[in-house]
């Protein structure tokens, strides 16, 4: 039952995600034209410092504020300042600059206004690599200390495998304010019941382009699981705020120099995968250890 799609999730699992598209591509994609970077660059060098017009523009009326869910919202964060003398750091040589994470020249903005350390994997509910992934980087999450947060930036750097409309619609999502409560579903509903799949289940190949979840389908999944709106939903998703929301997603990859999916990114200072650290586990180990050297100021 099924016996492609685990192989291929195996399989991406180790090798990730990757970028390779074109700006063309995902132009012809998004339900409304928005300008966007070039795709992520291959190489694990960061990226030059993104520019100004990556700063988001306040929500029209047609987006609903966000509940304050900690999948990635713009609230300002209430958390009291870190106190790096209170924060245990050791650098016993183990994580090696270069090799096992990244450090992102110049640092760039964070995805949050949160005072906390901010842990960001970046991800596509379309993506394989990232379904195969969540348990560890759900894992990785409630490990954190009290002075890191997890927050969530979905790409959009493979339209050939539809994630356009998966950024669009988490973006949706968390303006809406059911963005955390439905994060596993959507996963289960590409990967599980097919409902929201790019992906044939039964093959593990991609479906025909006209065979593809539109956003018209992610707002009937909200509207049947989470009693949100459908045509609410549908005017939130073309709206000018979520665009902005995706064209700053799409800048901030690129200022990060994220190269595949699943990535991490540490207040917009280092940059590390399941690969560079050596294992899920080792993530993990390495999520904070990064976290609290930031805290700690060394």
């Amino acid at each position: 039952m099924r016996k492609a799609l685990p192989i291929l999730i195996c399989s991406l699992f180790l090798a990730a995600c990757g970028s390779h598209s074109s700006d063309a591509d995902k132009a012809a994609s998004a339900p409304t034209p928005a300008a966007a970077p070039s795709a992520p660059a291959s190489a694990p060098a960061a990226s030059p410092a993104m520019s100004s017009s990556a700063t988001p523009a306040a929500s029209d009326s047609a987006a609903a504020p966000s509940s304050g869910d900690d999948t990635g919202s713009d609230s300002a964060s209430t958390a009291p300042a870190i106190d790096p003398s209170k924060v245990d750091f050791k650098d016993t040589g183990k994580w090696v600059a270069g090799k096992n994470y990244f450090v992102i020249s110049p640092a760039q903005p964070k995805v949050t206004s949160t005072n906390k350390v901010e842990v960001v994997e970046i991800f596509s509910w379309g993506c394989p690599a990232c379904n195969a992934a969540h348990p560890l980087v759900d894992s990785m999450r409630k490990s954190l200390p009290d002075y890191a947060t997890m927050v969530y930036l979905p790409a959009a750097f493979r339209p050939d495998e539809n994630w356009v409309v998966y950024q669009r619609a988490f973006y949706t999502a968390q303006a809406l304010g059911v963005a955390r409560k439905s994060y596993d579903a959507v996963f289960d509903a590409a990967w599980k019941s097919g409902e929201l799949a790019t992906y044939d289940l039964s093959t593990g190949r991609p479906k025909s382009r006209d065979e593809w979840p539109g956003i018209d389908a992610f707002a009937k999944f909200f509207a049947k699981h989470y009693g949100v709106n459908e045509k609410q939903f549908l005017g939130v998703a073309k709206s000018f705020s979520i665009n902005t929301k995706m064209k700053r997603a799409d800048e901030l990859l690129k200022a990060y120099g994220v190269p595949s999916t699943p990535t991490f990114v540490v207040d917009g200072k280092y940059r590390f995968d399941f690969r560079s650290a050596g294992g899920g586990p080792q993530a993990i180990e390495l999520a904070k250890w990064l976290a609290a050297k930031e805290a700690s100021g060394h």
